[in-house]
């Protein structure tokens, strides 16, 4: 009976019911359940507003406890590269298997006599996207103004510029510097409080999807919706698989030991809510905190496997649905486009239709109108988007502190085994580029 209790009063399956419920609730009550939309908001609001705080300070603090300063350069420069490659893997994924199994063909669709209504607001927000404007954007208009929105990158930016004055001040910024620690602990414990409310934001953002959009909805567009899941299972159990493997970690006990925050992006179809929790969990897992900090948020920009897969996949199935044959030439440029339209799309709303706006857009090969077909069934397809590219970034995190020496082998180990923490304090890592973080162990 304590151990039922114990799974009742669990997070995990709380979240669980809750995305059940809302299915349910989406599906006999559709016209009722749309009135939930304000909880999945109110949810992923609260959740928001914590995201430059928790970022900021867990960067700050990274940054200036470490004791060499070249080893970031030689960190970002991996990460970087791991992002790049992911990326082009998932692209050609995504490419692969949209003419596997072609589940545009046959459809003999008129891209003149296509409704363009509602797709307005993606066509707009894709022209302002570019590789000078998203740079550009990078930068904010003041310090304070990084923090306005709660975008990654410009608090991002602000942090780093902040962990190295902090760092080159030495003593005299150890006052800010314990502030800031003790900021960074306050912050995540208002975190662990706004958790509570995640099965509520989780049943009120399913509910509102299946009772706006329905699942009957999905029939007619159910071989695209199948093929885009099969895309993103095989990237995620193939591809990260393997990388997990090689870096002497199981991927099905990472992606386990994440159960909870997989279940609220499934129910909000948004990473963001997660990363803070990310973040603390990541720790946990013997990870330091200066590699954690860079790598996980920079990852949310930089290393959006899902939206990958997803923009090969639908813009070939838009010609094959109008009936238009691609060259080889016409299919490498598009993929060279979706490089870089893939990250610039990072934090607009609606990032992956807006992405593949702008591809469409650029390369003119395939009719913008064909986006009317996607628009009703793509909010089942941000799901598979989000859970695709939060599991690869927990992937990237872990296996950049591995490489980085960053990692405490037995802590990860035992807390992937799901095994309590020995009386002892467990090893130190042995690497003198990371010993200035120190990580709080959290449960």
């Amino acid at each position: 009976m304590g151990d039922a209790m114990k799974v009742v009063k669990s997070l995990y399956f709380q979240i669980l019911f809750a995305v059940l419920l809302g299915v349910l609730v989406g599906h006999f009550w559709s016209q009722q359940a749309i009135a939930f939309k304000p909880l999945g908001d109110a949810f992923i609001k609260l959740i928001k507003m914590m995201i430059a705080p928790v970022v900021f300070c867990t960067i700050v603090t990274g940054i200036a406890g470490m004791s060499d300063k070249r080893s970031l350069g030689r960190l970002l420069s991996k990460t970087m590269l791991l992002f790049l490659a992911l990326t082009v893997i998932s692209l050609i994924i995504g490419l692969v298997s949209v003419y596997v199994f072609k589940p545009g063909v046959g459809m003999n669709i008129d891209p003149t006599q296509l409704s363009t209504k509602g797709l307005s607001q993606y066509t707009d927000s894709a022209a302002k996207l570019g590789v000078v404007e998203f740079f550009m954007h990078i930068i904010p208009d003041t310090f304070i103004g990084a923090f306005n929105k709660g975008e990654v990158l410009p608090v991002l930016f602000i942090a780093v510029l902040c962990g190295f004055a902090l760092s080159a001040i030495g003593e005299r910024g150890k006052p800010v510097l314990d502030v800031l620690e003790s900021a960074s602990q306050m912050v995540f414990k208002i975190f662990s409080y706004l958790m509570r409310f995640a099965p509520i934001g989780a049943f009120g953002a399913l509910a509102f999807t299946v009772g706006q959009y329905g699942i009957t909805s999905l029939g007619s567009l159910a071989k695209l919706i199948m093929t885009l899941y099969i895309a993103c299972a095989f990237f995620v159990f193939a591809v990260l698989g393997s990388i997990c493997r090689a870096n002497g970690f199981s991927l099905w006990k990472l992606l386990r030991y994440f159960r909870e925050e997989f279940l609220v992006v499934l129910g909000t179809s948004s990473t963001e809510p997660v990363m803070p929790r990310m973040l603390e969990k990541l720790q946990a897992l013997g990870c330091k905190k200066g590699v954690v900090g860079l790598v996980l948020p920079t990852g949310y920009s930089f290393n959006l496997d899902g939206t990958a897969i997803y923009l090969s996949l639908a813009a070939v199935f838009i010609a094959q649905a109008c009936n238009i044959e691609l060259s080889l030439s016409q299919t490498v440029t598009m993929l060279a486009i979706m490089l870089l339209s893939s990250k610039g799309a990072a934090g607009v709303t609606g990032a992956g239709f807006v992405a593949l706006a702008s591809t469409l857009t650029v390369i003119h090969d395939i009719p913008l109108a064909g986006l009317a077909l996607l628009i009703g069934i793509d909010r089942f397809m941000s799901e598979a988007r989000a859970l695709t590219s939060l599991a690869s970034n927990a992937v990237a995190t872990v296996v950049m502190s591995i490489s980085e020496n960053a990692c405490d082998r037995e802590t990860l180990m035992r807390t992937l085994d799901g095994k309590p923490s020995p009386a002892a304090p467990p090893t130190q890592v042995q690497n003198a580029d990371w010993d200035g973080l120190k990580v709080t162990e959290q449960a």
